[in-house]
């Protein structure tokens, strides 16, 4: 069994997740080819992986969780917040109709762009910048997807989330117990919260 196969059945399908666009898209995308050649014999393991600049690509379960609590649909406009490696904004991709996506580290939002581009994901747009403030030229968004942990949720971003849209945003500090919220913006702006899995990100940083 291939590697991509084996990743879905041992870890993913076999943890709860039973969306089955996102059990196909993580069949198909190359794990591999989103981290440094000197871990891709580990690219489908069952945890997260340097990329470089103290950054990590997440572990695929945590990929598909994410994925699923966002509830995409074909239609949506989405924001994921910590581009990374690429490979989250790529999942997504598969699922929506176009991703921006905001990275705070110049050499991997660059080397994300050129990533993505040559393996044909040509509905991501990728920029460098401060995910605190989201992208306001391009709000509001159905969804947005934070892949870094602030201590607090940023106003911004919920100020750039469409009424009746959904946000997945991990939160706490560093060294200390983190959760994976699910935020929802109701009618009238009123932000309905979820607390749904304990986890463990990177900082959140700001420029």
């Amino acid at each position: 069994m291939k590697p991509r196969l084996s990743m879905v059945e041992d870890q993913i399908i076999k943890r709860g997740i039973e969306d089955p666009r996102i059990l196909d898209v993580m069949k198909v995308v190359d794990r591999h080819k989103f981290v440094p050649e000197k871990y891709s014999e580990s690219a489908y393991n069952d945890g997260p992986l340097p990329i470089g600049h103290g950054q990590t690509i997440s572990q695929p379960f945590i990929v598909a969780f994410m994925t699923e609590n966002l509830k995409l649909a074909p239609g949506h406009k989405v924001l994921e917040i910590g581009t990374g490696s690429g490979y989250q904004a790529a999942v997504l991709s598969e699922l929506c109709d176009h991703v921006y996506t905001i990275e705070i580290v110049d050499e991997l939002a660059n080397e994300s762009a050129d990533r993505l581009k040559r393996l044909g994901f040509e509905n991501i747009t990728v920029r460098s910048g401060d995910g605190y403030k989201g992208w306001p030229k391009e709000a509001p968004f159905e969804r947005i997807m934070v892949t870094a942990a602030p201590e607090e949720i940023p106003e911004q971003l919920i100020e750039q989330l469409a009424e009746g849209g959904i946000m997945v945003i991990p939160v706490g500090k560093q060294y200390e117990i983190q959760y994976l919220w699910a935020l929802t913006k109701e009618v009238g702006g009123i932000i309905k919260k979820e607390k749904i899995l304990p986890v463990r990100f990177v900082p959140m940083i700001s420029k």
